[in-house]
């Protein structure tokens, strides 16, 4: 099966980072139609809501030349979440997002694959600067925020009021 998108592979000591494949489709859907942290979000969708937001995933790729890589764990060899490079036409910066599979929470994969991104971020297309815009009551990721480098002063984010913007600088 032909890749669906022309994202580099990345790896770290417990992860391959690569492009979305049509095999990811049903991880994605399970994480998105009823994962813990989506149902405590209250972001859960359906099924079909799954499959286009997998299939913009796709297309941002093509159209931005960066998106969501899927997590890869070595040892299981099998998607455990997607960390990656955002731009909506509404957003005013790139943002750097994580979402992590249940059997993924908790074991340090979301900062370790953050830092290859944000790596590669600045290495191959010379960002200076990513953004993520976290829910104030998401403690987690904001931790996981705190562990890449990033900082906010509580500036709300202008496209989602119940966030706070998260800045990384990056280094040279």
């Amino acid at each position: 099966m032909p890749p669906l998108t022309s994202a580099p592979v990345l790896e770290t000591s417990r992860l391959i980072l690569r492009g979305p494949e049509r095999s990811d489709l049903p991880s994605f859907t399970r994480f998105a139609t009823s994962a813990p942290s989506m149902v405590a979000q209250g972001e859960t969708m359906s099924a079909e809501q799954a499959w286009f937001g997998f299939m913009i995933g796709v297309g941002h790729w093509q159209w931005n030349g960066f998106g969501f890589f899927t997590l890869v764990d070595r040892d299981a060899d099998a998607p455990v979440g997607r960390v990656g490079l955002l731009k909506h036409s509404n957003w005013p910066e790139i943002e750097l997002a994580w979402h992590l599979y249940e059997c993924a929470e908790g074991k340090g994969f979301a900062t370790e694959a953050g830092m290859a991104v944000k790596d590669w971020a600045r290495d191959a297309l010379g960002l200076e600067q990513l953004e993520s815009y976290i829910d104030r009551q998401n403690t987690r990721s904001q931790a996981v925020a705190k562990r890449l480098g990033a900082v906010t002063d509580g500036t709300p984010a202008a496209h989602e009021p119940e966030a706070e913007v998260w800045v990384h600088v990056m280094g040279g």
